[in-house]
């Protein structure tokens, strides 16, 4: 896997600049390219499509576009840990791997729960079927931790290199969700035939053209008015996190990850949650359920560094704040680094989606 690439000052503008807030206009590179001059960097619409075509294209990018927040959007995803014996590693990550609801699965760090996988349905009742099976496939006992409590979700990965004429880092992160149509939010929690048609249009990023939504319309047989105001409200409405460059953290040098788990106590874990998760190299903070006798950790806060000695600070960093707020004891804690991913797939959009699209 490519690590660590050679950025151009420009590219780095790019990827710093527009992780999110990246306008939902007809022709939106110009009003982005615009706002990057603003911050004095030298460029126009046509050469930031072009800057973001050659990162996509080499890897530096996952892709662009929306990213679409699929518990928002039907069904369920969970996360679950097991034990995998050394002896029968291979066989049981091959069971866990061949049921096609299981969409990420990784091997981390830990004396007894060395696997970690998580399943995506569109049927919440699925999920005990699934890990009913998994258990008899394998006669392994498997720990179901769904989300309690979502603080933070957000994977932005910033790049050292000037954003600005003074070479400010910081001032990553242009902001132009004010533009585009003026919509209000509903509280709909289906999908219309069409909307779901957009979801699944746009999940793996849209054109690198001028005219993306104009591109998207067209392939789903809608006015690009119709595709510009749908995606303005699901971005008010939380179906779209965020849309912008969205970066392969492997190919920025973000190699070393760490899923810090802690202990907290219950009636502690309102205020440290939302100040764990504002830390900014924080990208996923969770409450989750302790399995008594086997897992004692009811928060989850993921981390990325650039190295490992970067990656022990991130971490240091969080259990700093954490004493803010209760006495932490090296009990109180781990942190699980994940050795190599087993599977990544994905989520299956269409059939959450399929099951929550109502009738035309």
């Amino acid at each position: 896997m490519t690590t660590d690439v050679d950025l151009t000052e420009r590219e780095r503008a790019v990827v710093n600049a527009f992780q999110g807030g990246f306008p939902v206009a007809q022709r939106p590179f110009e009003p982005a390219a615009a706002a990057m001059r603003d911050r004095g960097v030298d460029i126009d619409a046509a050469a930031l499509l072009e800057t973001i075509r050659d990162l996509d294209e080499r890897g530096v990018l996952s892709r662009f576009g929306p990213l679409v927040n699929a518990q928002e959007i039907g069904g369920t995803a969970t996360l679950v840990a097991m034990h995998a014996p050394e002896e029968r590693f291979d066989e049981v990550v091959e069971a866990v791997n061949g049921h096609r609801e299981v969409a990420h699965n990784y091997e981390r760090e830990h004396p007894h729960l060395n696997v970690w996988f998580v399943v995506s349905v569109a049927d919440e009742a699925r999920v005990e079927e699934v890990l009913a099976e998994i258990e008899a496939e394998t006669g392994q006992e498997t720990y179901n931790l769904p989300k309690r409590r979502e603080f933070r979700v957000e994977a932005k990965f910033y790049v050292d290199g000037p954003l600005d004429g003074d070479g400010d880092v910081s001032a990553a992160g242009i902001d132009l969700t004010h533009l585009g149509p003026d919509v209000t939010p509903t509280d709909e929690s289906t999908l219309s035939p069409a909307e779901r048609d957009l979801i699944l249009e746009i999940q793996g990023g849209v054109p690198l053209t001028e005219t993306p939504y104009a591109d998207v319309a067209a392939a789903i047989g809608r006015d690009v008015e119709w595709v510009l105001e749908t995606v303005k409200r699901f971005e008010r409405e939380g179906k779209i996190r965020r849309i912008g460059v969205v970066p392969n953290h492997y190919a920025l040098g973000y190699t070393e990850n760490g899923m810090t788990v802690w202990n907290v106590p219950d009636e502690v874990v309102p205020e440290v949650g939302p100040e764990v998760a504002a830390l900014p190299f924080v990208t996923h903070c969770y409450q989750r359920p302790r399995h008594e006798g086997v897992w004692p950790y009811n928060f989850f806060a993921m981390t990325h560094g650039r190295s490992e000695a970067e990656s022990q600070q991130r971490i240091e960093q969080v259990r700093e704040r954490m004493e803010e707020y209760w006495d932490v004891t090296p009990d109180d804690w781990d942190s699980l680094h994940s050795t190599q991913i087993l599977k990544k797939t994905g989520i299956r959009m269409a059939e959450r989606a399929d099951a929550n699209t109502r009738e035309r």
